[in-house]
Parts: structure tokens; C-alpha cells; sequence
């Protein structure tokens, strides 16, 4: 039986689509108002600029409006804290996203954390990870959140499954354990200096690769029947998992590109127009825990 390809770009234009009429609702209730992401870039880097132009598209797409906020390559901590302070008390913005990474002078997770909650659409605060750990309402990171919403919508089993997750990022496979283990699965997090790795990635039902490293999941990893996330994105194209040799014997797996990619962003979208749904009904900017 043929793989099941949970296709990330399909689902977000589907999406999309709904997220154009929400927008079209704001917009009405509001004398013409339109939900809001600022992206701030510091640097250069061509990556993250593309990234970052991508996200912007997506907002046209649906009729929002981003505002980019562009910084040299030498900005202080000093400084991008005070280009975040002026957006938390912009309110005609809805959402925050702060591109990764950052130039090295940077003190990042302190710029994240300085991110109102409120607006931090891209999952990206302390305090935002700790309320969606705790179950609470809180905006997802984007990635584990837009993985979580495919998953979903393709009907993939949580409960009672075995997960493994390999990465421990803060704003991938940390967040990504806690809503596995939240939806009731049971989660192992591994890492590059886990011992016996191939081994314990053998007993997952559930395999999310999200340590940053070009096929560093080899196929024969992976048990049959499994599902395979790849989260990972590097030139070739190809992800964390060495995918094309374990598509024709797992259950499902996400494809690299079209996978998680078209996810995360769909996902930053949504959230800043759920942001906005609360400005426009006069809660305030305030987290949610609504998925698109």
C-alpha cells in the first residue's frame, strides 16, 4: 500500500483560503482595518531574506499587510530590544516575527522573550512555551504547530503512539515534544549525543526529524509503517531524513519541499489574524490557542 503524503502545500492554500475570508471579516468590522505581521531582519543573509519575503507573499495573499523592519549587520542587543518595544506598542501591529538567527553579536533569546505574548505569533517567548506545555492558551511555535494541524487534518493516530523527536531546539523540537505529548502520544527527545540513536528511532511510530542536518536520519532507522516528519530543509533539496529511501515502506510521510514548509508559514498567518480577531472584538492582543 502507497505511502500517504501529508502535502503541507495543499492544506495551506487551503488554508489560505479561509484565512482571506476572515481577513475580508476584520477588515468590514473594523472600517478597513487589516490584520498586521512585522518582520524584523537583521543582517543580510540571503536565506533568511528569502524567508522573510516569502512570509510577506503569504500575507498579501490572504489581504493582510506585513511591515518589515530591516537592521544593519552590526545591531546591537541594545537596539533590536528597542525596535521590539516600539512594535509591542505599535497597535496597529498584530504580530511579531523575529527572523532566526540572529548576527552573533545578538543576544537572542533575550529579543525573543521581549516579544509582547500577546504577539508573539511565531511561538517564540518563555513564557508563550510554558503555557503550551501547561496546556494553556498560548500561540504555538509556528513549525510543531503547522506539523500538528497536518497531522490532523490527515487523520494521523496520536494517542497511545510512540514519538520520537530528534532535535531540542526551542522553537522546534522541544515545542513539537510538548504537543505530541499533550495530543496523549508518548515522547522520547533525542539529540546528535544520544546514545544508541538508530536504536531507539526503530521503536517510533511517529519519527520527527528536526535537528538542522542533511539527511542525518538514515532510512534504515526507521521502522516499517512508520510516519516520517521531516521538518529539515537543505540544498538539494532534501531534509533531516533520508526520505527517498524509506517512502515506499513507511505510512506516511511529509515531503521535502511541500511539506512542513508551507505549514509553518500558513501558520504564522493564521495566528496573527486570530491576533487580530481579538483586537476586533475588543479583548485586546492577547494569546490564543486556535490552530488554522
Amino acid at each position: 500500500m502507497a505511502a500517504t503524503v501529508l502535502n503541507g502545500k495543499k492544506l495551506s492554500r487551503q488554508i489560505e483560503d479561509g484565512l482571506q475570508r476572515r481577513v475580508a471579516r476584520i477588515s468590514s468590522g473594523t472600517g478597513g482595518q487589516i490584520p498586521v505581521l512585522a518582520t524584523i531582519l537583521v543582517g543580510d543573509d540571503p536565506a533568511s531574506a528569502t524567508y522573510v519575503r516569502m512570509k510577506g507573499n503569504a500575507c498579501k495573499r490572504v489581504g493582510m499587510d506585513s511591515l518589515r523592519v530591516l537592521l544593519p549587520e552590526e545591531t546591537t542587543t541594545r537596539e533590536l530590544l528597542a525596535e521590539i518595544e516600539k512594535l509591542n506598542a505599535d497597535p496597529r501591529v498584530h504580530g511579531i516575527l523575529l527572523q532566526h538567527p540572529v548576527p552573533a553579536q545578538v543576544h537572542e533569546r533575550a529579543c525573543f522573550d521581549r516579544i509582547s505574548t500577546g504577539k508573539d505569533v511565531d511561538g517564540v517567548t518563555a513564557h508563550g512555551f510554558g503555557l503550551m506545555a501547561m496546556g494553556a492558551p498560548a500561540y504555538g511555535a509556528a513549525t510543531p504547530a503547522g506539523i500538528m494541524t497536518l497531522l490532523s487534518h490527515y487523520h494521523i493516530p496520536l494517542e497511545g503512539r510512540t514519538a520520537v523527536v530528534v532535535g531540542r531546539s526551542p522553537i522546534l523540537g522541544k515545542p513539537m515534544a510538548m504537543m505530541l505529548l499533550n495530543a496523549n502520544a508518548t515522547v522520547t527527545i533525542c539529540h546528535s549525543r544520544t546514545r544508541n540513536l538508530p536504536g531507539i528511532v526503530r521503536t517510533a511510530d511517529i519519527v520527527v526529524g528536526a535537528v538542522g542536518k542533511r539527511e542525518f536520519i538514515k532510512a534504515d532507522w526507521i521502522a516499517d509503517n512508520a510516519v516520517v516528519i521531516d521538518a529539515g530543509y537543505h540544498p538539494g533539496p532534501v531534509g533531516d531524513v533520508e526520505l527517498s529511501a524509506v517512502v515506499h515502506r513507511c505510512a506516511a510521510y511529509t515531503p521535502v519541499p511541500g511539506g512542513v514548509g508551507p505549514m509553518t508559514i500558513a501558520t504564522l498567518i493564521a495566528q496573527t489574524v486570530a491576533s487580530a480577531e481579538k483586537v476586533a472584538a475588543g479583548s485586546g492582543p492577547a494569546p490564543a490557542q486556535e490552530r488554522p
